[in-house]
């Protein structure tokens, strides 16, 4: 008995069904278009590579750094492969025509995207996620290597080396990461020579009520306190050792009360300080510890948050150094650049590169959640060999809904 070759529905275009499987059960077609049509970057004639597909294809791009741009689009398409005739082949743009096609969305879309979708996902059964119901994340900072091109190191500069300047231009970037699932969240990027603190000012409006945000000592100060504060977040951040904090009341946990000023004339006069609670501690046979270790929280009362416990959970702030070697060597690759050739296309490499960790790390939430495992003992590199391995054969799913194809 003869098969019946599978059809498109009449008026549909092979790339409406392309599907993503992991990545498009993370951003829906309906938030890419409205993301698109927010910066005016609907697609408003066909071709064979409309905007919301290139928004796919960039987030996939992130997911096979190794793999050339028409392989990648090449494994995308191969999803739909049994929509067609077996023997007929499927149509994969070159180089040049991905490249005017991503060009033409540019970077805003995804910036958006990025920031409508990529939030916290942690819920009260999420193992490791939660401090006395304050939800745990991190805020820092670090740099990406991009292409070397007249353009993208004029736009965003190289550091310095022993010998000149580095062999590629970086970007710098700062973010949240949710400590107990690893997302990525609130990121901001710049050139190179802006500071961390600079772009953490950015970031910082993605904190909210219910959140208890680590920073290192880096990030402290008066201004930045404020502003982190303002946002309803209770705070934990390292202080410098030799900064003078007089005791105004001991706590019976061994903490105490004192307040901070924006300079040292408010201090000597006592004006416009802000309370806070500090703890000081030491990690007595831990090679390598320093004498003392000093926190500042927001935190008031002892009796929410005694001072031992707050002393020891300070270390999970190094959750954010794993979330980004994820996404630096685990994702990306060690030793791979950013491929995009200009400063625009960098932009936009960048947020699809964080959209893709977010979808894999999403994926694993929900596989933790089912075992009720923490999140944090599962390998996040065999989740991307899962995805990559899986993505072109999901079923396709057009964008205006599932249909039934005859």
């Amino acid at each position: 008995m003869s098969r019946t070759v599978a059809t498109l529905p009449a008026g549909s275009r092979i790339t409406d069904y392309i599907s993503l499987g992991v990545v498009a059960k993370t951003f829906p077609l309906d938030k890419i278009h409205a993301a698109l049509a927010a910066n005016g970057k609907e697609s408003v004639r066909q071709r064979d590579l409309p905007a919301h597909v290139v928004v796919y294809y960039v987030i996939a791009l992130a997911l096979y750094m190794l793999s050339s741009y028409r392989e990648v689009l090449r494994c995308l398409l191969e999803g739909i492969q049994w929509l067609v005739e077996p023997s007929a082949g499927i149509h994969v743009a070159g180089n040049s025509g991905i490249s005017q096609a991503r060009t033409r969305l540019g970077w805003e879309p995804l910036q958006q995207l990025h920031d409508e979708a990529v939030k916290p996902v942690a819920v009260a059964a999420t193992k490791g996620a939660w401090y006395r119901g304050w939800r745990l994340v991190s805020i820092d900072g670090s740099t990406l290597d991009v292409a070397d091109e007249k353009g993208n190191s004029e736009a965003f500069g190289r550091p310095g080396a022993s010998r000149g300047t580095s062999a590629y231009p970086q970007i710098r970037f700062v973010s949240l990461v949710e400590n107990g699932t690893h997302v990525l969240f609130g990121s901001r990027m710049a050139d190179y020579a802006t500071s961390e603190i600079a772009l953490a000012k950015t970031v910082l409006p993605s904190l909210g009520k219910g959140m208890l945000c680590l920073a290192d000592r880096g990030f402290f100060g008066f201004e930045m306190w404020k502003q982190a504060a303002a946002t309803g977040a209770s705070l934990l951040w390292r202080l410098k050792k030799n900064m003078r904090l007089p005791r105004e009341t001991r706590l019976s946990d061994g903490s105490y009360l004192s307040r901070i000023y924006v300079s040292e004339k408010d201090q000597r006069r006592g004006t416009n300080g802000v309370l806070v609670r500090v703890i000081d501690y030491r990690l007595k046979g831990v090679e390598g510890a320093e004498p003392i270790y000093r926190l500042a929280t927001t935190i008031l009362d002892h009796e929410l948050a005694p001072a031992t416990e707050l002393a020891a959970l300070y270390h999970e702030r190094w959750e954010i150094e794993t979330a980004f070697d994820e996404l630096k060597t685990h994702l990306r690759g060690a030793r791979i650049i950013l491929r995009s050739k200009t400063p625009d296309l960098v932009r936009q490499e960048f947020y699809g590169l964080l959209m893709a960790h977010f979808a894999v790390r999403g994926l694993m939430h929900e596989a933790a959640l089912k075992a009720s495992e923490d999140p944090d003992r599962l390998s996040f590199l065999h989740a991307v060999r899962v995805v990559r391995r899986k993505m072109a054969v999901f079923g396709a799913i057009p964008p205006s809904g599932p249909q039934r194809v005859p």
